[in-house]
């Protein structure tokens, strides 16, 4: 085995509490937007508008965090957004 220097040994210990905190943002999120969706489904609007802001929330903060690309934060809240919407305009 290798030896290693202790710098290395630190960052391998921050990787890991880093790997584990974005696990679990990113399993968070994938249940917002699972909870949306279903709401949809539902066509229950109310409830759907109140879990999308939520959710928005969700990804911006994991967005500023650097959990997951900035870009792919906008693509999900504008997916999740038209799918809200568009029981506005079937309603």
């Amino acid at each position: 085995m290798a030896k290693r220097h202790k710098s290395a040994m630190k960052r391998m210990r921050q990787e890991e509490g880093r790997h584990l905190r974005n696990v679990s943002v990113k399993s968070a999120l994938r249940t917002y937007a699972k909870r949306v969706e279903t709401l949809v489904v539902r066509k229950d609007t109310t409830n759907a508008e109140t879990t999308l802001r939520k959710a928005v929330s969700a990804l911006d903060k994991a967005a500023g965090k650097g959990v997951i690309h900035p870009n792919k934060a906008a693509r999900k809240k504008a997916a999740l957004s038209r799918k809200v919407y568009a029981l506005h305009a079937g309603a």
